[in-house]
C-alpha cells in the first residue's frame, strides 16, 4: 500500500490551519430557540502531515459546552479529502465521509442516526465559516410532536440551517 507523502493533507487544507475564535448561530428548532454562543476551533497536523485534526468547542450561556473532534485524510489514490468526526452530541458515525470542493468550500454530505446533515467549510481571508444544514421532510425543522405535526426525520429532499459559525483566526 502507498502512503500518503508527508504534508498532502495540510497542503490540501492549508487555509484551515491554525486557531479560530468567533461564535455559532443556532437557528430556532427541536434543539431550543435561536442562540448564539462563543465557539473556537482548532486545526492542528498530524501524524507527519498525512492528516489534520479538528477541534471544535463552544459554550453556553448556563456553563454547558459543546464539543466535537474531527480528522481530516486525503484518499491516496483519488486525492479526495475525507473527514471522521465526532462529538458530545450524538453516537459516532460508522465511517469516515467522502469531501467535495465547492467553488473553494470544502463540502461534506453525511448520514447519521437522526437522517442527513450537510457541512460546508470555507477559508476567505482570515475568517472560516463552517455552515450545517439537516435534511428533513418538507424543509420543516420541527421534531414529530404527540399530535404528529412535524418531522425532523433526515429523508426529506431540503437542507434547512442548523447552526452557522463565524471564525477570526487568533
Amino acid at each position: 500500500m502507498e502512503r500518503n507523502p508527508p504534508g498532502r493533507a495540510p497542503q490540501a487544507l492549508a487555509g484551515f490551519l491554525g486557531h479560530w475564535r468567533g461564535s455559532t448561530r443556532f437557528a430556532a428548532g427541536p434543539w431550543g430557540p435561536e442562540r448564539t454562543v462563543d465557539a473556537e476551533v482548532t486545526y492542528t497536523p498530524v501524524a507527519g502531515g498525512s492528516a489534520v485534526v479538528q477541534s471544535y468547542r463552544h459554550l453556553e450561556a448556563d456553563g454547558t459546552h459543546s464539543e466535537g473532534h474531527g480528522i481530516f485524510t486525503v484518499d491516496p489514490d483519488h486525492q479526495d479529502v475525507f473527514w471522521y468526526y465526532v462529538d458530545n452530541a450524538g453516537p459516532a458515525t460508522a465511517a469516515a465521509v467522502r469531501c467535495t470542493w465547492h467553488d473553494g468550500a470544502l463540502r461534506v454530505e453525511r448520514r447519521g442516526g437522526a437522517g442527513w446533515t450537510r457541512h460546508t467549510l470555507r477559508v476567505d481571508g482570515d475568517v472560516l465559516t463552517h455552515i450545517t444544514e439537516l435534511r428533513t421532510r418538507g424543509g420543516r425543522t420541527t421534531s414529530t410532536t404527540r399530535d404528529g405535526s412535524g418531522a425532523d426525520d433526515g429523508t426529506g429532499p431540503a437542507y434547512v440551517p442548523f447552526m452557522t459559525s463565524s471564525f477570526q483566526r487568533s
